[in-house]
């Protein structure tokens, strides 16, 4: 069923801000262990595996597959009381995270605050596609995912500024609190009533004799295989995320590797995050609609251009001089590139996939891009590190991210066919 919403209130408007603030809470608290790892990673006494684990599968892993049954509930369930409670819960193990004195202490709450946080995005963008129509999809999902570099902003931001004065452990304490607050403010937020067909369209989707959640898996399976366009998509998106992976180490890359002072490499660049981000994510949102007005190509074709313009350049980044003005541009657009994807991406795919089964396949995209990409690119960048390190090869952060930079640009040609496909597949599914 096409989406038929009708155009958004002032109400609607208020509630994205408002998920958004969240989701902005959310990527902190996911982001301040990378933001902080010239302090963490010597004071726990990490190796770059353990840090590359604890950045990587102990987190994303039960994150992305905890998602995907969070997006099943998502579509079944009140989903602000479902959001308050992901919130409490990863909020009160942020705390927790900040008592930590080595891997096992801290790895153990970081792998419940996945599963809270899998909560978020699902459920939010389940809300989103019931109050905006399809042609502000693009804008709406864009402005929800500019939580990304506003989140690696403050992230940053708080490892420059805020860590002299509270230390990391009291910044974990700080953004825990926040988020127990922020909860508590949910719970009196209405729920978005649903459309009326998805009841009727999932009833009539499940197969007699089949359990709700085997049938959920079943219909996902058909929506990847008959429509090209969708599975492309988040391919390309999972292989961009390899690379976004392997750049937890980007901190200590600037302070080993281009001599940056610790707090004044994280201010800088959490400014960069901020401005660089926020352009990307608004180009990004308002551009792929614009694009998709224009052309009716889709919106993965616009995400081609991006980064067969954009990725070359990172991969330059890495040798230039850190003194060069280039080298402030190649950072701000690192940044730029990351917010114009996310609104493209997940407005691709509210666009192609039925209402009932929105928060479902949000969820499955985001564990192929956290557990594939994400994982696969901190979990193997760290013990590259390790191996680099233990064979005395110079620069081996350097190594690291070009090689993971390279492997990143295979999301060019999906991206390509993905667009190429969208037109033939955008009624497949509806």
């Amino acid at each position: 069923m096409i989406n038929k919403v009708s155009e958004p209130s002032a109400n609607d408007y208020g509630l994205l801000s408002f998920l958004t603030l969240i989701n902005v809470l959310c990527v902190v608290d996911r982001q301040l262990i990378a933001s902080m790892a010239n302090w963490i990673k010597p004071d726990l006494n990490l190796t770059n595996t353990q840090f590359g684990l604890l950045t990587g599968l102990i987190f994303i892993v039960f994150y992305g597959v905890a998602g995907v049954f969070m997006g099943i509930l998502a579509d079944r369930i009140n989903r602000t009381r479902f959001i308050a409670f992901g919130l409490a819960s990863w909020s009160a193990l942020t705390v927790i995270s900040g008592a930590a004195r080595g891997f096992v202490s801290l790895a153990i709450p970081r792998l419940f605050i996945g599963i809270g946080e899998s909560i978020m995005t699902p459920a939010s963008m389940s809300i989103l596609s019931d109050r905006f129509p399809a042609k502000r999809l693009g804008f709406a999902t864009s402005f929800y995912y500019m939580a990304a570099p506003i989140g690696i902003s403050v992230s940053l931001l708080i490892a420059g500024y805020l860590e002299p004065l509270l230390g990391w452990r009291g910044c974990f304490y700080a953004l825990g609190g926040i988020g127990v607050l922020l909860s508590l403010v949910l719970l009196f937020l209405r729920e978005t009533p649903r459309p009326r067909a998805d009841d009727s369209a999932m009833r009539s989707s499940r197969k007699p004799g089949l359990l709700p959640l085997k049938g959920t898996i079943i219909l996902i399976r058909e929506c990847l295989l008959r429509c090209p366009a969708l599975l492309l998509t988040i391919s390309g998106a999972v292989m961009f995320h390899v690379f976004l992976g392997a750049a937890v180490f980007e901190q200590i890359w600037f302070v080993e590797e281009r001599g940056f002072d610790r707090n004044s490499i994280a201010e800088l660049t959490g400014w960069m995050a901020l401005v660089g981000g926020i352009s990307g994510n608004l180009f990004g949102g308002l551009g792929s609609d614009y694009f998709l007005k224009k052309t009716g190509i889709g919106r993965p074709m616009f995400m081609f251009w991006i980064t067969l313009f954009i990725m070359p350049i990172m991969l330059a980044y890495r040798f230039i001089d850190p003194t060069s003005f280039f080298f402030m541009v190649c950072m701000f657009l690192a940044f730029f590139q990351l917010g114009c994807l996310y609104g493209p991406v997940f407005g691709t795919i509210q666009e192609l996939v039925p209402t009932y089964l929105r928060g479902t396949v949000t969820a499955v995209a985001l564990l192929m891009i956290n557990v594939v990409g994400l994982g696969l690119g901190v979990t193997s960048s760290g013990l590259l590190l390790d191996w680099l390190t233990v064979n005395a090869i110079a620069n081996p952060y350097t190594i690291t991210l070009v090689s993971f930079t390279l492997i990143s640009f295979s999301a060019i040609p999906l991206f390509f066919f993905a667009g190429r496909r969208f037109s033939q597949d955008r009624q497949v599914l509806l």
